[in-house]
């Protein structure tokens, strides 16, 4: 059952009407999250009580009882300029804190209630297509922090944290791949990475379309709780004639963003201390090589990326 809720934040109301009764709490702050610009982590939502305390963050909104039309308040700051996008973020644990997804997958990727999520977001998740995907191309998808770029060191300009070869790898993905960009922050922060890196300008690539947080879902899986991941059901539900398992790869720093589909991720390295490590890192060099080799194939569901390096290998001593 859809739930109709107002937010009322800074003075404004944002009418809420994308969530159901099995959403949680955390699912409600990602979409304010996409409306507002304010962290899930940040935000303070009053009203929102279960037996006279704060709701968790695991619990279903159903759970909550919530009338139509519910005012909620919001309290939280976000960040205001480019200088935040460059600068260092609050400290957190995601890349020490991720894990190995294997022995989750099986508890995940088919269960009903996730199914629902990804079917909700592929029919409220408003995608603006910046360039009309091509027939025949396959599709790469690419995280952005810690991926493409170094988000935690401080630099003058984002081009100073920027991956190596990260111009080049695109030109080349272009030729075979529809190029998606997907990041865990708000379309806002994405759209000022991408300009500062001059992604969305460069005129050897185009970029078919770009998602952020409120694309994503959240999941429960028994050992390790409430986790945030990437549904690549979203894109093959919005786009089935272009793109499906057959022919996606995505690449993340975070594994576990792969969780409700483990076949079509590649765990990249992180990309950090881009002052120590931007001349030595040829991580996106060698992808390029993996990618061309790949989209020789008819069908990329059979591949194991995790050993990406090993079959690039094997092929290239041919």
């Amino acid at each position: 059952m859809a739930l109709s809720l107002i937010i009322k934040w800074g003075g404004q109301e944002f009418p809420l009407s994308a969530l159901s009764e099995e959403d949680t709490v955390m699912d409600l702050k990602h979409s304010l999250k996409s409306l507002t610009g304010v962290l899930p982590e940040r935000q303070k939502l009053l009203g929102l009580k279960y037996k006279g305390k704060p709701a968790e963050n695991n619990m279903k909104l159903g759970v909550l009882k919530l009338k139509p039309n519910t005012k909620i308040i919001m309290m939280g700051t976000r960040e205001e300029s480019l200088e935040d996008v460059l600068g260092p973020p609050p400290d957190n644990d995601d890349i020490v804190n991720d894990f190995d997804i294997e022995d989750e997958v099986v508890e995940v990727e088919n269960r009903e209630e996730n199914l629902a999520k990804i079917s909700r977001r592929v029919k409220d998740y408003k995608v603006e297509v910046l360039n009309v995907p091509r027939e025949g191309k396959k599709l790469l998808v690419l995280d952005v922090d810690y991926t493409l770029f170094d988000h935690r060191s401080c630099a003058e300009t984002g081009l100073e944290l920027m991956r190596p070869y990260l111009h080049e790898f695109l030109t080349s993905a272009y030729e075979d791949y529809d190029i998606v960009i997907w990041s865990a922050t708000s379309m806002k922060w994405i759209e000022a990475k991408m300009k500062e890196l001059g992604v969305s300008t460069n005129a050897n690539y185009k970029i078919t379309f770009m998602l952020d947080s409120a694309a994503m879902i959240t999941v429960h899986t028994p050992r390790r709780g409430l986790i945030d991941v990437k549904p690549l059901g979203v894109i093959w539900g919005k786009y089935s004639e272009y793109y499906s398992k057959h022919n996606t790869i995505m690449f993340d720093d975070i594994g576990r963003n792969f969780l409700m589909n483990p076949q079509n991720g590649l765990k990249i390295r992180p990309f950090m201390k881009a002052h120590l490590n931007r001349d030595k890192d040829k991580e996106l060099l060698k992808l390029s090589q993996y990618l061309k080799e790949i989209a020789k194939l008819d069908d990329l569901s059979e591949l194991n990326h995790k050993h990406w390096e090993r079959y690039l290998s094997k092929k290239q001593g041919q």
